[in-house]
């Protein structure tokens, strides 16, 4: 009796060691934000979010939010429902207000500092069985629901939820309302998933049959939100994309991407595209890079540039640049460049500039 009793507590303790790297691997499940003014129910999901939130959807007849979370990707923004992080934590978000948002905290010293936690919070507000209004905020928010009900969901999937979220996108009214309204709130959300499926969600948006707002749209949380595998997709679409207008948005994707190519990209655009509004675009969003690299580009444009227009938009760019690198350029642009109307947009801008050294220029070019 002892041996087997032996062998079952033997046998017992084997296979807790095995199960214990498993158990101390699971994620713990996402802790609820804090919630305020609201009548609050929790539920486990039993089947997809899909089919929970459908059969929600359905005995919506009066206003309710639901919430639930999935790891935000890794960034350099925090979401906060409008309420600009001081590094102090979130602060309450007023669900039932207007002045959704979506904020950052940047640094004196060019960069922006991550803010909140690694949790994100979907919200999508119910009323007469539609949704209304979708919203994303940190998990160290304070959520004031206004009086409303509130139903947490547990257990959800993110790859799930990039699915739901997705036929908000998609809906045929995706311009509306602008950014308050529920597909580029959905978007947002997307955007801001630690999750693959977000990638792949994201390259079947910028498709060419895709409507054109949309595709401005997600080019913009590509260079923002999605790292490596949405630079990849704007490259891509910075090549192949029939629209110059989307292009356009493209170049200024690229310069909020932290991807070490994006400048790269962006002086290809400026000197390859067909599309003299593109390379504009290109230039004036390098300008605001600045580096040796924009200004090359730059003054290149200035110099080789076949249309007059991008010849102009290049002299803006460099009036966008610093001083001490904008200046001279405009000065020996407008002493040496052959195109009148080309010199005539340098003394312009050294005009605007207010700098010691174009009031200098101007004396000398009126005293001769």
């Amino acid at each position: 009796m002892r041996t087997l009793r032996t062998i079952l507590v033997g046998q017992i303790l084997l296979v807790a060691l095995l199960l214990a790297p498993r158990l101390q691997s699971e994620p713990q499940a996402a802790a609820m934000p804090r919630i305020e003014n609201a009548k609050v129910e929790t539920r486990a999901l039993t089947a997809t979010l899909d089919a929970t939130f459908r059969g929600l959807l359905a005995q919506a007849d009066r206003p309710e939010w639901i919430g639930y979370s999935v790891a935000e990707v890794a960034g350099d923004r925090g979401v906060c429902c409008g309420n600009y992080h001081d590094g102090g934590g979130c602060g309450t978000c007023n669900l039932e207000r207007d002045h959704d948002g979506f904020t950052s905290e940047t640094h004196s010293d060019g960069t922006v500092k991550l803010e909140g936690a690694r949790q994100l919070v979907v919200l999508l507000r119910l009323e007469g069985k539609h949704v209304v209004r979708t919203r994303v905020a940190s998990d160290d928010c304070t959520l004031d629901v206004g009086g409303l009900p509130f139903v947490w969901l547990t257990g959800v999937k993110p790859a799930e939820s990039v699915a739901l979220l997705e036929t908000f996108v998609r809906s045929s009214d995706f311009e509306s309302h602008g950014d308050h309204g529920i597909g580029n709130g959905a978007l947002t959300a997307i955007a801001l998933h630690a999750d693959a499926s977000a990638d792949r969600a994201f390259e079947s948006l910028v498709t060419p049959d895709q409507r054109e707002g949309l595709r401005r749209q997600a080019a913009f949380w590509m260079g923002a939100a999605r790292g490596p595998a949405g630079f990849a997709a704007l490259q891509r679409m910075a090549k192949n994309d029939p629209s110059s207008d989307v292009r356009a948005h493209v170049a200024f994707a690229l310069s909020v991407s932290h991807e070490p190519g994006a400048i790269d990209e962006m002086i290809r655009m400026a000197h390859d595209d067909t599309s003299s509004h593109v390379r504009g675009q290109a230039l004036f969003w390098i300008a605001q890079k600045a580096g040796k690299k924009a200004v090359g580009t730059i003054t290149g444009a200035i110099e080789n540039d076949p249309d007059t227009e991008v010849k102009k938009k290049a002299v803006f760019a460099l009036s966008q640049l610093p001083k001490d690198e904008g200046v001279p350029k405009l000065i020996e642009v407008a002493q040496t460049n052959r195109n009148p109307e080309v010199r005539k947009q340098a003394m312009f801008w050294l005009g605007q500039s207010q700098d010691p050294r174009a009031l200098q220029f101007f004396e000398k070019v009126l005293s001769q």
